[in-house]
């Protein structure tokens, strides 16, 4: 079996809490979350994302984040995520959160080596069902100090610790040239919500359809 993985996250490194997040301070949870589709079935995603493009008029030159749409818009989106899922259950959603002031001062010191631990805490045991996974997250340069990339690190540990022989294959896109990469983005902004804003209206409907795991709290 092949897979893809849609990656994105919410919030943000900084460690930065002598002021309110957005004034100046850092955000106080950081929300990794992925949608996972079978490679001959990642159509789905990005079909939802197109319909709310047509429906609200987006302008198709930018991308429309999460942190930009409407109560309104952010409520269609979980509605027809929620469908999705239901009607599709090969079609998966997870996350993982971290407190960000509980994590360690020592930790706080590389923080791509948390989140490297957080990707890899949500989805080796996941990847390691699959024959081949297609790993496609926002491109940013995740690289921890001893010098191994993030799919190195996943590769490694998918062959050494989980003992598969897992291929996976890393395809960092821009997510304003993948449809499914903002629906990730979609989904995770709606679980930082819930942590972040205590605004859960929109977490709430899609909440049994996560697998959401929590560190540090």
């Amino acid at each position: 079996m092949k897979a893809c993985i849609y990656l994105d996250e919410s919030g943000d490194l900084g460690w930065n809490f002598n002021h309110p997040y957005r004034q100046g301070g850092s955000s106080r949870y950081l929300t990794i979350a992925c949608v996972i589709t079978p490679s001959d079935d990642n159509k789905r995603p990005k079909k939802i994302i197109k319909k709310l493009y047509e429906k609200f008029d987006w302008p198709t030159n930018q991308e429309k984040k999460w942190a930009h749409m409407s109560q309104e818009e952010k409520l269609e989106f979980a509605e027809k995520a929620k469908n999705l899922r239901t009607n599709h259950p090969q079609i998966r959603y997870m996350s993982i959160t971290v407190r960000k002031q509980n994590v360690q001062e020592h930790i706080r010191l590389d923080p791509n080596k948390l989140y490297n631990y957080m990707i890899s805490k949500l989805l080796l045991n996941e990847m390691a069902k699959y024959e081949e996974v297609t790993f496609i997250p926002d491109p940013r340069s995740i690289k921890v100090k001893s010098g191994n990339s993030l799919p190195d690190y996943l590769q490694t540990q998918l062959w050494f610790e989980k003992q598969t022989s897992t291929k996976l294959n890393y395809l960092p896109i821009s997510s304003d040239q993948s449809l499914n990469l903002q629906f990730a983005d979609m989904l995770s902004g709606c679980i930082q919500s819930h942590f972040e804003d205590t605004n859960s209206i929109t977490f709430n409907l899609l909440r049994d359809c996560i697998s959401y795991k929590n560190l540090f709290f």
